[in-house]
């Protein structure tokens, strides 16, 4: 009897294990209790075969873990790194094409923090196992979404060894930032202007974390949520304005903004997008990059 409890024992252990082992391959149709980032618990796969990732964060993440051969499905907004782009699209993140999930025969979808809950609740109804992983407020949450989404897709030592690379180079970089701690240049990060309103990361953001470790001083960091006046900003006249790429040109010729000192100075840094407002391995690049242009 003593016998035959420590054998059923031991077939637990390693039933465990094998959901966690990129090394084993458990059967396909073993399948364990998952809770995601909004507290609900799903069962899903083992060992996923054929994901749909409505975020583009959770994408990036995946072909970071060297785990794309498993998506089949992304949305528009999935565009990086490129060979996303050759994925089949399931249409945008507001407005999912549930269907056209289903037609894939997806046994796992990761999502994001934009996805409807009527999607979601719809993806639920049709048998299609889905869980959140969404953005956190801290830089650091960008290690435990790495980790949750290595679990996810099998792909949990690549991630803890991601994870301990992105350190060590920021540990470095930190240390090269040590020597100059004093007079941080102020920071403005442009999320959204013009008629619609003004919008910037505030500090209970991990973008706020990002300008901070970059050696920026953020003019919004007293600020919750990512409204922001016209008036604070004209006001506060920050030494640099952080925006993304794209929209640079337009900001930098539209008043009252081309008033500001920045623009004036030519101290606008346009960043490549997806590398500071998602919560990605990319990160470590908008910090060098921003570092590198509060230094000139």
């Amino acid at each position: 009897m003593k016998a035959t409890k420590t054998l059923i024992l031991l077939l637990a252990v390693l039933l465990l294990a094998s959901c966690h082992n990129p090394v084993t391959t458990p059967d396909e149709n073993t399948t364990v209790s998952y809770t995601d980032d909004y507290q609900h618990t799903v069962q899903i796969p083992c060992a996923p075969k054929r994901i749909v990732s409505t975020s583009p964060a959770v994408t990036e993440i995946i072909f970071a873990l060297g785990a794309q051969n498993l998506l089949v499905g992304r949305t528009d907004f999935c565009v990086y790194p490129p060979q996303a782009q050759d994925i089949v699209s399931i249409g945008g993140i507001s407005n999912l094409n549930v269907e056209k999930i289903v037609s894939l025969q997806p046994d796992l979808v990761i999502s994001g923090s934009m996805i409807p809950q009527k999607s979601s609740t719809q993806l639920e109804q049709m048998g299609v196992p889905i869980v959140c992983v969404i953005e956190k407020q801290s830089f650091d949450g960008l290690y435990e979404n790495i980790s949750k989404i290595g679990q996810l897709v099998g792909r949990t030592q690549q991630a803890d060894s991601l994870n301990r690379r992105m350190k060590e180079q920021l540990g470095e970089l930190s240390r090269q930032l040590d020597s100059n701690t004093t007079g941080k240049p102020s920071v403005y990060y442009v999320v959204g202007f013009g008629s619609s309103g003004n919008f910037t990361a505030g500090g209970n953001s991990f973008i706020n974390d990002i300008i901070d470790m970059a050696g920026g001083r953020n003019i919004a960091s007293d600020v919750t949520g990512w409204s922001y006046s016209l008036e604070a900003l004209m006001h506060a006249d920050p030494d640099y304005i952080i925006i993304r790429r794209e929209d640079s040109a337009t900001f930098c010729r539209t008043l009252p903004y081309n008033r500001l000192s920045a623009v004036k100075k030519g101290q606008v840094i346009a960043i490549e997008s997806g590398t500071i407002d998602l919560q990605v391995p990319r990160n470590l690049q908008a910090i060098r990059t921003i570092n590198s242009r509060l230094k000139q």
